[in-house]
């Protein structure tokens, strides 16, 4: 499984019925399942981005679509990053060219 990393911040829609945000994060996890993604933790978090999500999804094609529905609701807009473990990430560096 793949691993992201999404930053999200509340719209205006989505401060002004604040008190809906942990329903909806479960209504989302359900949704992420449907997508072919796994929502695995999520974090409220004080500074630049309002909520941190680490999301497991098939590959890129299930992702897409999982961000693409949650935006679609108008409660939050995001920022999709792709995450590599880091078992991952020094298999991609030991593979560099010499």
């Amino acid at each position: 499984m793949a691993q992201y990393i999404v930053l999200m911040n509340y719209t205006q829609q989505g401060i002004a019925k604040i008190k809906d945000s942990p329903n909806r994060a479960e209504a989302a996890r359900a949704l992420a399942r449907e997508c072919g993604a796994e929502m695995k933790e999520l974090y409220l978090t004080m500074g630049e981005h309002d909520l941190v999500a680490r999301v497991e999804a098939e590959n890129d094609d299930a992702m897409a679509r999982f961000a693409l529905a949650v935006g679609a609701q108008g409660n939050v807009r995001s920022k999709t990053l792709k995450a590599f473990t880091e078992d991952e990430f020094r298999v991609i560096v030991q593979s560099l060219p010499k």
